[in-house]
Parts: structure tokens; sequence; C-alpha cells
């Protein structure tokens, strides 16, 4: 019997937490939060609440429950290094340590490796330490997007006609973020429909799970500010509407081939390798990567994982993900959340929210909840998540969207998420891009 680690405190660690508890091993789970996720808890031997930055105390934690090994849920502490110093210690981690957690922490260094490596994928870029040619680069591209250089949380990214109009705004944006940030990122804008690649990677090899996609604007028909991401889907089939096999296959390829120069570079990865990925007229692109599973994409597929996640977890550390046949259901899901009304740009907070009348067929995941003894309180974030799953998209969406209208609060939601017509107006957009 083994005794896991578990950091962080959202939906995803809560879905990640289920897919542990869910091994026949019957592990015990030991939870490090820097808020108190009911749902978490509920599963935990024992929780502890602290700061992520607060490493010799999530070590403390760790050696005070003889922990065999830990699961890293969000970027903010691998990013500050917990996995270093739990490794120090002889814990090993699910999850990169801070210097591969570049991946996702800077832009510029991502787009970097994969030049140097000639790995495909890239879109027109360049990094820039300082207002000098800015300019002049944006004059080159057709449109343009600007990243900081570092961590947002999902809302940093500027995309022209969505977030920006001109190039002079475009310019006062990037003055902005030279403030706070090393360098920006430009790029040029690409046109094509997003979809999310999680793999799991031991540092040599990488396996896909299930893509998904995403749905990062706030309100329905991809209309408001972006948001961590309103909710998401997958096919039964284990493509999208308007991917091939080619396409997630060629996604694998990158994100091998970046594993590959990872391991050249720094080291072994050890973790999630979650790109962000468009199909555009010339293929498949990359938008982003992430060093964790995504937040809502985790709850897509680690209900679906047939496979003992501890198992997983083992050949990740291990370095034998090549000797495990990992399988996944063959079922449709859609995640939508439920946010505070106002969310994402003036939240309301501390407002009650009422689950009595959930039907028992959706998967219900918290995230920014806090249990008092009256019941359950928004913060300011994303609240809580709500799964169908199906052997349709039609009839997951059925369930995920009953479930989340029957929780009474200050709360909205996107209801079109996983719906056939905005699938169908995906589809149709990028036929509209490559033809059929």
């Amino acid at each position: 019997m083994a005794n896991v680690l578990l950091i962080g405190n959202g939906a995803r660690e809560h879905a990640i937490a289920e897919a542990i508890i869910r091994s026949p091993q019957k592990p015990k789970l030991f939870s490090y939060m820097k808020a108190r996720n009911p749902g978490i808890a509920k599963l935990s031997e024992d929780i502890h609440i602290g700061d992520y930055g607060n490493l010799s105390e999530i070590v403390k934690f760790t050696k005070d429950n003889a922990v065999d090994f830990a699961v890293i849920g969000p970027e903010e502490p691998l990013s500050k290094g917990v996995v270093d110093e739990l490794e120090k210690e002889g814990i090993r981690c699910v999850g990169p340590k801070k210097e591969l957690a570049q991946l996702e922490t800077s832009k510029s260094f991502t787009r970097l490796l994969m030049e140097k490596y000639n790995i495909e994928g890239n879109p027109s870029f360049k990094v820039f330490k300082n207002m000098d040619g800015i300019k002049e680069f944006l004059d080159s591209l057709e449109g343009f997007v600007i990243k900081p250089d570092g961590l947002t949380g999902g809302k940093g990214v500027k995309v022209q006609g969505d977030h920006l109009q001109t190039k002079e705004e475009a310019l006062a944006y990037c003055k902005d973020v030279l403030k706070t940030h090393p360098s920006v990122v430009v790029e040029e804008k690409m046109e094509g429909e997003e979809f999310s690649l999680q793999c799991l990677s031991d540092g040599r090899h990488v396996v896909a799970t299930p893509p998904c996609q995403d749905h990062k604007r706030a309100f329905v028909d991809d209309k408001g500010p972006n948001t961590g991401g309103m909710g998401s889907y997958s096919s039964a089939n284990h493509l999208l509407p308007f991917l091939k096999k080619e396409h997630v296959q060629k996604a694998l390829e990158i994100t091998q081939q970046v594993c590959n120069a990872l391991d050249e570079e720094i080291g072994e990865y050890k973790g999630v390798m979650y790109g962000g990925f468009m199909l555009t007229k010339d293929g498949v692109k990359l938008v982003e990567y992430n060093a964790r599973f995504g937040d809502p994409e985790a709850m897509n597929v680690l209900p679906l994982l047939k496979t003992d996640f501890m198992v997983v977890c083992n050949a990740i550390i291990t370095g034998e993900l090549n000797r495990l046949k990992i399988n996944f259901e063959k079922k449709a899901t859609v995640c939508k959340y439920a946010v505070p009304e106002g969310y994402p740009t003036a939240p309301v907070k501390n407002k009650k929210v009422d689950l009595s009348e959930v039907p028992n067929d959706a998967k219900v995941y918290y995230a920014s909840v806090d249990e008092k003894k009256d019941g359950l309180y928004m913060s300011s974030s994303r609240a809580i998540a709500f799964v169908g799953i199906a052997d349709t998209l039609e009839k997951a969406e059925s369930i995920a969207e009953k479930a989340v209208s029957s929780i009474k609060g200050s709360v909205f939601h996107r209801p079109d998420i996983g719906t056939k017509a905005l699938i169908e107006k995906r589809v149709r957009h990028m036929e509209s891009i490559i033809g059929n």
C-alpha cells in the first residue's frame, strides 16, 4: 500500500485524487493545498493547508507521512522548484523539475528550443527583451499575438482582433509587459481550431491521452474575455470532429521531439506535457505547452482512464511508459464550469451555492469553493466543474448541462459547450480554412 502526495487544490487535482484513490492498490492519499478543497479532503488521509512556495513545509509534510511519490497538479509549485526539493529527499515525482518546467513558465524557452532542434510546429516569432525592433517585426506580420514571457494564469496572451486591434495597441501592450516580464514574445496570428493533447512523459517516451477542445472565452459563442477555461469536450473515437488521426499523430510527434530535445538540453522530463495545438492550413502548429494536466481537460481524460493510475505514475517515474499499454474508455465527455457571476473581470465573492438538486449521473469536481458549517461558498474563481460521460457527445452534453443548470446560487456557465451547433460551427470554420 503506497502513500501518495498530491499538491494542488483545484478541480484538476480533485480529478487526479479520484484517479489515485480508484486504484486497486488502495493507496493512501496525502494532500497539500493552499486552500481546502472539500472533494480532495474527503479522499485524503490527511491534508495540509499552506503556501506553494514554502518548500520546506511541503518536504516536512511529505516526510512526516512517509510518502512514496508525489503528483504535482498546478504550475505554481512546479515553477517554485518543488520537484527539485522533493527529489533531494529521495521522493520521486510525477512532474518536471524547475528548469524543465520552463516549457510552461517561459514562452520564449519553448519557441527557441523548437527552433534550435528544427522541430516543426512553430509559427513565425521573435523574442524581445526591449522595444527595439518590435515595430518592424509587427509590420512584417499579417496578424499578431503578444505573449508575456512567464506565467499569466492563462490570461496574459493578447490576440489581434480579439484583445488588440491596432499595431499601436500592440506596441503599448509590449511596453507594459516589459515592465513586469524579462521579455515579450511576438508571434504571427494563426488561423484554425485549437485542440489540447495531454501527453504523459517518462523522459524518453511520450503517450497521448484523448484530445480535447477547451473553451477559454467567458460567454456563449466564444464572446467575452479569456478565462482559465469554461469547459471542454472529448469524443468517443478519441479524435475531435474537425481532427483526423494524422493531426493527432503530428501533435504527438512534435511532443516526442520536444521531449527528446529537453533530455538533450537539461534532462529527463517526467510528468505531463500538455500541448495546446492549432490545426491550420499549414498543418498542426504549437500554441504553447503546459507542464501539467489541463484544467478543465484533466476532467475529460482521467475519468476515462482504464489503466491503474498508480501503475501509470510508476511507469513515468521509472522510465517504462513504453512497456505499458494505457487504455481509455471509448466514451465522449463534456465538462462545464459553474463560475461566480461577474467572472472573470469582477466576480462576486463568498456567495453560497446549493448542489442538493444535482443529478447523480454527472461527475462533480470542486474548484474554488469553501465548505463551511452551513454549506458551500464560492471564492472569486471557477467554482465547480460538472462532467457528463456517455457513448455520444449529444448525451454527454445533456448530462453535463442538466447538472450545471441544477446548481442554485449567483453563478453562470456556458450552455453551448459540447453542443451540436457549436461543434458544427467549429467544423465549418476548419473546412473554410483547409477545405473538406
